[in-house]
Parts: C-alpha cells; sequence; structure tokens
C-alpha cells in the first residue's frame, strides 16, 4: 500500500488509521468551513483534472491496453469537471441556513427555526477500475462542496491512473484535506473497517454488501452505487434505428464495462430480424476493422476477457444463437483483452447473461409481445440502476415507469440521466442506497442540523405546562389534539 506519494506502507490499518485521525484532528480545528475555503478546495480539484489530462489519458490507455483519449476525455474526465463546475457555481446558496416555518404548538409567536448543512467531517470513497476518474473525482465534488475532508481508496487494477491521482492529489492538497490510497483486498478491506463520518463504495453488490457489513461495524453510514441487469425495452412505436444507435453507443462504450450500461434488450418480435441488421450495420459503421479498431476499448484484465468468452460458452450451451458483430474471422487483440461485441438471441433464465451483470459488450436479446409481460420479467429479478425506454407511446411510457422501480431512467437515450447535475444519481435495493450529484451529493454529505430558536416568552406558563396541570392545560390539548 501506498499512501501520501509513493511512501510504502507495510501495515495498512495503521497507516490509515493514522491519515485518517490527521484529517479528522484537521477538520475540528478547522471550526466552521467556509464558502471561500470549500470554492478554492472545488477550483484545486477543477485544476488537478483541467491541467492533466493527457497524463490521464495516457494512464487509462495503459491500464486498459487499448482506450481512446476520446473516450477517457468524454465520460472519465468530462463528468468529473461538470461536476466540480456545477458545484463551484451553487456551493454559496446550498450551504445557507434555510429558514423553517413551524406550526404549533411549538410555532408560537416569536419563536423560529432553521436547518443549518454542517460538514460530517472525513468522508471515505472506495472507487472502482472501470470510471477510475470520475467515479473517484465526481462525488469528491460534493464531497468538497459540503466542507468535509476525503480519504480516497482506488482500485489496484488501475495502477497507472491510481498512481497518478496519488502523485497529482499531494501537489495539490494537504495530506489533512485529501489524500489518495492504493493497495489490493487487504487494504481495501482496512479501509473499509476505518470509522469514517460517511463511507461511499462503488462496485459489484456482492463487494458492496462486505463493505456495508465492514462499515456497519463503527456504525458508519454508508452510500453504495452498485450495479444490477439494467434492462432496456424498445417499444413498437420506437424509432428503430435512432434506438438501435443510442442503445449500441451506450452498450459499448468502455466495451460495455459500465455499471449503467444496457444489459440487456425486450424487443418486440416483429422487430428482431430489424434490429439485429441495424446492430451489424452499426458496429461496421463505428468499429471497422474489429477488433483492431483504436477506437474500441479493451477490457481491463484477461480474467475478465476470459469471463466474456465464458458467458458465451454458457449461453451456446444451453441453445442460444451468438451473432457475433465483428468481420468473420476477427481475432481477439492485445493479449487476448479485446473481446468483440456480440448479440445473444433466444435466451432463457437458465443462462448466465440473465443470471449475471454482464459488464462487457454483449448483449441479449429478449423478444415480447405485451409490455405487461416486461414488467413482470424486470420486476421478478433485483432493481436496476438504470431503466431505458424507447418509444412514442406516452401512455405506454408511463405504464411502464409506474408498474417498475429502478434506480434512474432515461428514456429515448441511454445513460443521459448519470450527466445531469441536476439529478440526484443512485441505486435502489440490490442496485444501491443513497444518491449523489449535484445539490443532491451536497446534502448526502452534510449533516441537516435542526436549529430551533426559543422566543422571550413563558410558553410553558403561557400553556400551563407546569405542573400542577389544571383547566388551562386541558383548554390548549382540546385545541391541539381535536377530531
Amino acid at each position: 500500500m501506498t499512501v501520501a506519494g509513493e511512501t510504502r506502507v507495510d501495515d495498512p490499518g495503521s497507516a490509515l488509521a493514522l491519515l485518517l485521525q490527521g484529517q479528522r484532528a484537521a477538520f475540528m480545528a478547522e471550526g466552521v468551513v467556509g464558502a471561500r475555503t470549500r470554492t478554492d478546495r472545488l477550483e484545486r480539484a477543477l485544476r488537478l483534472l483541467l491541467g492533466h489530462q493527457r497524463e490521464f489519458c495516457a494512464a487509462a490507455a495503459a491500464d486498459f491496453g487499448q482506450r481512446p483519449a476520446a473516450l477517457t476525455r468524454f465520460m472519465d474526465l468530462m463528468p468529473a469537471v461538470l461536476a466540480f463546475r456545477h458545484a463551484r457555481k451553487h456551493v454559496g446558496h446550498w450551504m445557507r441556513a434555510k429558514r423553517q416555518r413551524i406550526a404549533l404548538p411549538t410555532g408560537v409567536p416569536g419563536a423560529r427555526a432553521e436547518i443549518r448543512y454542517q460538514p460530517l467531517g472525513v468522508v471515505g470513497i472506495i472507487s472502482p477500475w472501470n470510471f477510475p476518474i470520475t467515479l473517484s473525482f465526481g462525488p469528491l465534488a460534493g464531497i468538497l462542496a459540503a466542507g468535509n475532508r476525503c480519504l480516497i481508496k482506488t482500485s489496484e487494477l488501475t495502477p497507472a491512473v491510481s498512481a497518478l491521482m496519488q502523485r497529482l492529489v499531494t501537489r495539490y492538497f494537504a495530506p489533512d484535506e485529501l489524500a489518495v490510497v492504493t493497495g489490493g483486498v487487504a487494504v481495501a478491506a482496512a479501509f473499509s473497517r476505518l470509522p469514517f463520518d460517511h463511507l461511499l463504495f462503488t462496485g459489484s453488490t456482492a463487494v458492496g454488501r462486505q463493505v456495508m457489513a465492514a462499515a456497519a461495524a463503527n456504525l458508519v453510514p454508508v452510500t453504495l452505487e452498485l450495479g444490477g441487469k439494467c434492462p432496456v425495452v424498445v417499444s413498437p412505436t420506437a424509432d428503430l434505428e435512432r434506438a438501435v444507435d443510442r442503445i449500441m453507443l451506450g452498450k459499448l462504450a468502455n466495451a460495455g464495462q459500465m455499471c449503467i450500461a444496457p444489459d440487456h434488450a425486450f424487443v418486440p418480435r416483429p422487430a428482431l430480424e430489424r434490429f439485429v441488421e441495424q446492430a451489424r450495420s452499426w458496429v461496421d459503421r463505428a468499429y471497422p476493422g474489429l477488433p483492431a479498431n483504436p477506437d474500441y476499448t479493451s477490457m481491463i484484465s484477461e480474467r475478465h476477457a476470459r469471463r466474456m468468452e465464458e458467458l458465451l460458452a454458457d449461453a451456446r450451451d444451453h441453445g442460444a444463437q451468438v451473432i457475433p458483430l465483428a468481420p468473420p474471422g476477427a481475432s481477439p487483440g492485445r493479449g487476448g483483452r479485446l473481446v468483440s461485441p456480440a448479440l445473444i438471441l433466444g435466451v432463457t433464465d437458465a443462462m448466465r447473461v440473465l443470471q449475471e451483470e454482464i459488464f462487457g459488450p454483449l448483449l441479449p436479446l429478449r423478444t415480447y409481445e405485451r409490455i405487461e409481460d416486461v414488467a413482470a420479467e424486470i420486476n421478478a429479478r433485483p432493481r436496476p440502476l438504470a431503466l431505458y425506454y424507447f418509444g412514442r407511446n406516452p401512455s405506454e411510457q408511463a405504464w411502464l415507469l409506474a408498474h417498475t422501480m429502478s434506480g434512474g431512467v432515461t428514456v429515448n437515450d441511454v445513460a443521459m440521466h448519470f450527466l445531469a447535475e441536476e439529478l440526484p444519481f443512485g441505486g435502489v435495493g440490490a442496485s444501491g442506497m443513497g444518491a449523489y450529484h449535484g445539490e443532491h451529493g451536497f446534502r448526502r454529505f452534510s449533516h441537516a442540523r435542526a436549529i430551533f430558536l426559543q422566543t422571550r416568552l413563558d410558553v410553558a406558563g403561557l400553556a400551563g405546562l407546569r405542573p400542577p396541570y389544571g383547566a388551562r392545560l386541558e383548554r390548549v390539548l382540546n385545541l391541539l389534539i381535536r377530531r
């Protein structure tokens, strides 16, 4: 494990505890965290991202083996940049005390109440490998805007990005403000056991359970951004060509290694053949010469690539039809980590592709005849992080959204709700708990402190609240507690 630069630490638990203690001591000594301090920290984080874009792109390409700089800038840098700019613009407004009207019996003449948003203290982030920049710095915008200090544990699967992030954070921030720690499973386990004031984890549902259990020992509140099998519903009323374009773009960006990527699609039975043809044409246009096309991203590791092949083999063994979307005879490149996209037809619940989150460039297609059957299938599975509907039937759209539940929804596109800082982003059920982005992140990482300012009037005396109780209190209670 390394902390605060390149210093090797053999005892991660003790080193992390010291780092946390240093941040908490600095937070307590600081007292009130004013708007100027918060804005300064947001601006430094923004300068860090904007001033080192090439280095981040090169590091991400080194970690993935093949990842276009344009994709890293668009999907891994830009969302974080937008988050910091949004927070910088609004933090002064967010942190103002909110006057609150109060009713009887406490709302007597002269009494006042307000809500003040107070920093929690030190927040921990355990960030994933698939978008290591934006899923570290994106939530950091809300954390810093709320006036907190922060420790970030990065993924061991992205060592180049993690090392770069650690060096840059050391350059732009004092370690008692913000620090990055690196390391493997043992470090992550020790990190999740720390007595943070809040802990944010982004990753798989299985690991999320372990993180929540570890945090529970110290009663640390958690925000879990997990995943799940995000379904796409293509209505008979959809513009099929446009729907395929947006589905494939969302599915194949980062080679499907995205928690809100379309996992599987429900397609009207009569439209299945056209969907397949248009998907094949789309891939030919977007990624000619697969798998060597430089705009395509490889899998993060050989293990993840092998898992894609295992999912395909399992589907074939259970009778599915696999339709490769790469030219015939194309072979994996980059040491076997480039996995060509494929459609899977005739899928059943017995297949792993319908049991596990795919997290890769494979898209199972299920046909349907009634929207009620689609909703039943969605509801039979754990609640997904995102739901996508393509169609031009407002009543059908409204019915589907009313009869399903997901963390978020994008209609007639994919993943756009994630980019909107004004919207909360988070899961529900097995796809997570808690939401952040924009003001929702500011509030997630703040304590809404109730403040009551009593009047000089003798309220207890006027209401007869002091014993011995008598007729005056009886009249007051009859007034307040009546049919």
